[in-house]
């Protein structure tokens, strides 16, 4: 990989990691502040709702600016929102503002691996910066869980003796501590993408003008990848994904501790198992698949359709475990390959800040609705196993018919 790579994907880990065990410790919150329950997904729901509304602006200001530095304002961005959560707006205020943060820095680090790495290397890259992303999810959760059993249990009280006070600024909370190391996690992140160099010889700037950042703009953009016949197929099946994706984090959370009996820490635990099995699948991708042959992955999404509907029937621990690790293996195989075709055909059609915000827009947009369809039916009292298997078919509607064009292609 070229030099300085790696360092891309320590600053990666750094701010996904901190991003992960902030929405943890944003669940304890909203349950140490009475909220209830269907205000958990919301919390994604405001998170994510940037990266739509701002689609047309993130885009271009990712190809302005010198991406490792806009990073780092981005994480400082994400700080300001921790402390407009301790300052006690509303949650869902707190993290859109981290989500606007986050927005900006999606752009920016996709594309500075498009810019910096060949084509013949686009499919190991990702897989890096899925496993990455991925180990940035289980040691998120990880943190979190274990930052809520720590407050839980009093035991970060000590480390208020050495905040400044605290009792005047805004809403009394057990997880300021906690919040505390979400901080300087974020700075640690912010200190890396500085650290950063700008890589590759091929990187152009474009200037920042209002033509550019309008949605008229964006949405031609957006149809033209569409319009590709890779392209198209790639973003399509990755929109399904994190749609599926984003309703599975909150759905294994809800069904560990209404089936299994867990605590949120432990519940967050197995909701990890999902990240390493995602880490494994994507391994085995990178070593697997080219570009050229990133379209024989699809059958792996049948795969994961079938294994969410069964998952919430399971009752016995070792047998759930197995299953979402399989779930995770399925989702990397399938996730890593048509990431790396859609960021080839991405930065062939439009360019490479362009094409990752029109990624962001489809996906996010569908992160939305699942999420706003499935906080509706928790709201109405719907069962889990229906709401899964809703997704489960939803999927296989989704990637069947590809499936099949690839069969008659291959046979």
């Amino acid at each position: 990989m070229p030099k300085g790579f790696y360092f891309l994907i320590g600053a990666q880990f750094a701010s996904g990691l901190a991003d992960n065990a902030l929405l943890i410790l944003g669940i304890y919150f909203l349950n140490e502040q009475g909220y209830p329950g269907w205000w958990a997904p919301l919390l994604k729901f405001s998170l994510t709702l940037a990266y739509v509304v701002l689609a047309s602006v993130v885009g271009p200001v990712a190809d302005a600016f010198q991406k490792n530095r806009l990073m780092a304002y981005m994480n400082t961005l994400k700080i300001l929102g921790v402390v407009v959560l301790l300052s006690g707006l509303h949650p869902v205020f707190a993290f859109a503002l981290i989500g606007l943060g986050a927005s900006v820095y999606a752009p920016s680090k996709y594309g500075l691996v498009t810019e910096s790495v060949p084509p013949r290397l686009l499919v190991r890259a990702n897989a890096w910066l899925e496993v990455s992303v991925v180990l940035s999810v289980i040691f998120g959760i990880a943190l979190g869980g274990a930052l809520a059993g720590l407050t839980e249990a009093g035991t970060l009280k000590d480390l208020t003796l050495v905040l400044p006070p605290y009792s005047s600024f805004g809403v009394q909370t057990e997880t300021l501590p906690a919040l505390v190391v979400i901080v300087g996690v974020y700075v640690m992140a912010a200190v890396l993408n500085f650290g950063l160099k700008p890589m590759g010889q091929n990187v152009r700037l474009s200037p920042l003008s209002l033509h550019a950042m309008k949605f008229t703009t964006f949405w031609k953009s957006n149809r033209k990848l569409w319009r590709d016949p890779l392209g198209g197929v790639s973003l399509y099946v990755t929109t399904l994904y994190w749609g599926v994706g984003a309703v599975m984090q909150f759905a294994v959370l809800v069904w560990a501790q209404q089936t299994l009996g867990m605590t949120l820490k432990t519940g967050a635990y197995l909701q990890a198992l999902v990240a390493v099995g995602v880490i494994a699948g994507a391994f085995v991708a990178g070593r697997n698949f080219k570009l050229h042959s990133a379209r024989q992955a699809l059958p792996w999404g049948l795969l994961l359709a079938v294994l969410l509907p069964v998952i919430v029937m399971v009752t016995d621990l070792w047998v759930a475990v197995l299953l979402l690790l399989c779930i995770g293996v399925s989702g990397g195989m399938l996730l890593v390959p048509m990431n790396a075709l859609l960021q080839h055909r991405g930065m062939q059609v439009l360019s490479a800040g362009r094409s990752i915000a029109v990624q962001g827009f489809n996906e996010n947009l569908c992160v939305l609705l699942m999420l706003a369809a499935y906080t509706t039916l928790l709201a109405f009292g719907m069962p889990l196993g229906f709401i899964m298997l809703l997704v489960a078919t939803l999927l296989v509607a989704g990637i069947a018919p590809l499936c099949l064009l690839l069969w008659r292609q291959f046979r």
